[in-house]
This record gives C-alpha cells, structure tokens and sequence, in this order.
C-alpha cells in the first residue's frame, strides 16, 4: 500500500472511530450492550479495510497520487453521510481551509472575483478598495499570466491559488483587455481581503433603507448592525435574504438580538448530543424599532430561515417573498486529523413558535432535495400550524411561509439563452473598448442597437420581439454590467436594486409592516403588565 493511500485509509479509520465515539457518547450506552456494539463496530470496520486493501491491490489501475484520496474523501465518507441527512458533510483539507475562509470574512491576496470560461480566466470583478481596484483591474480583462508563468491550461481554482499570499507580498499579473493592443502589467502588493457579508446597503426611498445580507460570517451581525445605524432615522427597512444559504448560527442570533426586544426568544435547539438550548435576545433593540420587510425566496435557508422565523414569529417584521428552504438542521463541525473537518447534524432548531422548518429528506435523492422537488404544498396544505405573539397562523414543516407572496419573475427561453452565454458581462467590456460612461448612464435605442450587433457578432439569435419582451431587463442588466465595470460592484447592484420588481414590491407593504410592528409593541405592553400583575 502507498504511503498516500494509507494515509487516507488512516482519515477514513479515525474518521469512523471520531463518529463511534461521538455516537456511543451521545447514546449513553453502558455495559453489555455497549461491549456489543464496540464489538460490532470493530467487525464493520476490519471488514472494511480488508475491502478497501484487495481494491488498492487488484484494481485494473493503479490507485496512486490523488485517486487515493478521492476513493476516500469524495467516496466512502461522503456515501456514508448521505445516508444519514442531506447536510452532514466531510470537508477535505482543500474544502475544510475555504469553510474557514468563508466564515472569517476576509483573507490575504489582491481582491477579485475570477471566472473560468472556454479556456480563459476572466475578471468577473475587483472588489472596491482592494488592490486589484486601485490598480485599475477591470471586469472583462482576461488574465494571461501571473508572475511571469502563461495561465493558459490553468483553472480559476490554480489561478487563484497563485494570487493569494501573504500581506505585503507582491505579484505581477498581465491580463488581455478588449481594445488594448498590448497586454497591460500590473505590479500588485497583496493585502488583506475583506468580504463583507452586507454586499449593499443603501436609502432605497426617503427615510428607507435596504439592507442585501448573503451569508452569515464572523462579521455578520457588526455589518448589519452598522449599516442600521448608518441609515440614521429609520422609517423602514426592507432586509433582503434571498439566495441566502445560512452560516453561522451565533451571527443569526446577534442580528435577532439588535433587532428583538430583550428577553424575546430567538431560536431553540434540541438534539441527543447535548442538553437543549434556547437563545434569547440578551441586549434588545434598546427600544429603537422600525417596520420591517424582510425579502426571503426559496434559496434562503438555514441561519437566514433563523431570522425570517423568529422574527415572524415575534410579530417584528412582514415575511415576503416565497415558501424559504426548509432547513431546520443544526451542523457542528468537528476537526479530524489531516486538515479535514466533519459537519455533522446534531441539532434541529426550532422557531419561538415552536415550528420545525425541516423538509422531509426520506426517500428523496439529493438532486430533487435541492432543487425542491419535494417542497409542501403552496397552499399550506398538511402544514403544522401554529401562532405567533399576537395570534397570527404561521407554519412550519417546510420552511418559512411567507405572510406576503411575491413570486420570481419567470424567464423566457431568450433570456436564458443571454444568461447562459453571459452576454451582459461580455458586452459590457466590448462596449467600454473605446469609451467611458458616467453614472447617470442610461441604455437607449442606440445601446440596444449595439447590443444586438453584439448578440449578431457572438452567433446568438435573437428578434425584435425577443428583445421588445423583457426590454426592461435587459437594460438593467446592461446598465449594471457597464457600471460595474466603470465604477465598481457597488454601482452595478444599486442599479440592479433600483430596478428589481420583488424589492419594489417588498417596499409597498413596508405599511402593513408598521401596523404589525404598532401591534407587536401593544403585545409586549400587554405581557409587562401581565408580568407585573402576578408579581403584586
């Protein structure tokens, strides 16, 4: 046997005693009983080296360099969890340093988003204030090599690889732009890269502000607490979690707490690995309320589900948007040897109502469970059903139905196909070939016309009809894209925000929204003195 390949039979033995261990703890088993089931355990575990030894041995191929890795970490672990629940998951040494990354915030490199596309790595975008920006780095430019070595064969994943490093170390990237008759050079000192959670935050109306959150990181709940202060006296705010897919646990509370009153519940969890927790606002909002419209849709899962339930559930904010994703289990990461990680389900939470958001996995493939082919009813039907604080029906067993429906616009064949070719990004770069634009820039006849010689030029069909259909759209991406890349990130999402018809339509219920908030406050008064009257 290799050295490589008994190394990672080594993480899949120590593995698989880290989750014995952890489940003849959690089971309390003592005695015979337990001396069985060690027994048995140890029988599984023989015969599974012995089976993974003849395939080493015999296989018609040689399992060397990575495949050893890849038998274990992409095969036996993973096949393992996936039948237990679709969110227990190993991460290998490569995914366990992104999770970390990821859940930081920041890390040390130049500051861009990359893609990889038909053989080429573009620049998707710089990120504002970081030293690809300065630089003057631009969506569009197509990097040609870094620190001297050619970046053609190299993926999105090496190439990024070579531009992180250390703070103050310097890397040299020469990148291709549209226009330019020579590769342009540029001398980068790498730094440290923060990645805000809060992507825009901005008044979206007079006295309103919108509030984009992506993920929950270490950072989370500081941003958003931030950029609710920065908004000074608030008369609203819509809170945007759509495509949000969760994170941190802590950080979903800390932003329940600046936005519940203190004392109020936000999350319960109860598993057979430790006691059962519940989590209350231990600060409170200090009084400082405002109507709340959070925007949800049926990507935002997890932590995100966290803050859209307990604040429904408080009666604080109106949910809009469409039925979240329906996740209620609770992952602790456990660190296991060789740089790797086990996120394992040992918890399911639970709203303050007491709703159990988790969608039924039984039976159901991966694919259709993500894709949700297995979601409740929109109707509620066989739903669990139960009240927030001032009596309002709610429900659980599959997500956070929203108190307001706003569906996601439907996309046309046409659209797809622009969508598919990234067709806004491209003409983007080949539109600003030759000129500038201001930020009062606005798509015309003439930017349409030029864009249908792109689409022309590019070999994607199109008719009047297919570009007169969704013509709004259109321009908005158009506009976005140009912005971005004349201005930065920032401007390009504002324009997108301007335009989004579910935002817009979020911000028509914001007095809906206040009427619930002037009646959560009356229930509160109304339990105080509830409280008091029994203390006398």
């Amino acid at each position: 046997m290799t050295p490589r390949a008994r190394r990672a039979l080594f993480s899949l033995v120590f593995f698989f005693s880290v989750c014995a261990l952890v489940g003849t703890l959690l089971q309390g088993k003592v005695g015979a009983q337990s001396a069985a089931d060690e027994s048995q355990f140890r029988d599984s575990l023989k015969a599974f080296t012995n089976v993974y030894a003849l395939v080493e041995q015999n296989y018609a191929e040689p399992i060397i360099g990575e495949k050893a890795d890849t038998v274990i970490y992409d095969g036996a672990i993973p096949g393992m969890l996936r039948v237990l629940d679709p969110h227990s998951t190993f991460h290998d040494p490569k995914d366990y340093a992104k999770m970390q990354e990821e859940q930081r915030g920041r890390y040390y490199g130049v500051g861009m988003v990359i893609q990889q596309q038909q053989n080429k790595i573009y620049v998707r975008t710089p990120y504002e204030g970081t030293p690809s920006y300065r630089a003057g780095i631009r969506p569009g430019d197509i990097i040609a090599s870094v620190d001297g070595k050619s970046a053609e064969g190299m993926n999105s994943e090496q190439v990024a690889k070579a531009l992180k490093g250390p703070k103050g170390t310097h890397v040299t990237l020469t990148t291709i732009r549209e226009g330019q008759s020579k590769p342009l050079s540029f001398d980068l000192v790498r730094d440290e890269i923060p990645h805000p959670s809060v992507d825009l935050k901005y008044e979206i109306r007079p006295g309103v502000g919108y509030i984009h959150l992506t993920n929950f990181q270490q950072t989370t709940a500081h941003e958003v607490e931030e950029a609710i202060n920065g908004f000074g006296d608030l008369k609203g705010l819509v809170f945007d979690m759509r495509r949000n897919p969760g994170g941190l646990l802590s950080q979903a509370v800390e932003v329940c707490d600046h936005l519940l009153s203190k004392g109020q519940n936000i999350v319960s969890q109860r598993g057979r690995a430790y006691p059962d927790q519940v989590y209350a606002a231990t600060h409170g909002n200090g009084g400082h309320t405002f109507p709340i419209v959070v925007l949800v849709n049926r990507d935002t899962a997890s932590a995100a589900e966290i803050v859209s339930g307990a604040l429904q559930d408080h009666d604080r904010a109106l949910i809009v948007g469409e039925t979240t994703f329906g996740k209620g289990l609770v992952q602790t990461v456990y660190n296991l040897s060789e740089n790797t990680g086990l996120a394992l389900t040992t918890y399911h939470y639970y709203t303050p109502s007491g709703r159990l958001i988790q969608r039924d996995y039984n039976g159901v493939s991966l694919f259709d469970y993500y894709n949700h082919a297995n979601a409740l009813p929109a109707d509620n039907t066989n739903k669990e059903v139960k009240l927030t604080d001032a009596g309002r029906t709610v429900y659980g067993g599959g997500g956070i139905t929203p108190d307001e429906k706003i569906e996601t616009p439907k996309s046309s064949p046409f659209m797809d196909s622009l969508l598919y070719h990234d067709s806004f990004f491209h003409f983007a770069a080949h539109y600003l070939a030759n000129r500038t634009v201001d930020k009062d820039f606005k798509v015309d006849d003439v930017v349409i016309n030029d864009f249908k010689q792109y689409l022309t030029s590019q070999n994607i069909p199109w008719t009047n009809e297919d570009i007169s259909g969704p013509i709004e759209w259109i321009k908005t991406n158009i506009r976005s894209e140009i912005l971005t890349s004349q201005f930065g990130q920032l401007q390009g999402l504002r324009a997108r925000a301007d335009w989004d018809p579910m935002i817009q339509k979020a911000l028509t219920y914001l007095p809906e929204a206040q009427a619930l908030e002037i009646n959560a406050q009356k229930v509160l008064a109304q339990k105080a003195e509830a409280r008091s009257a029994t203390a006398n």
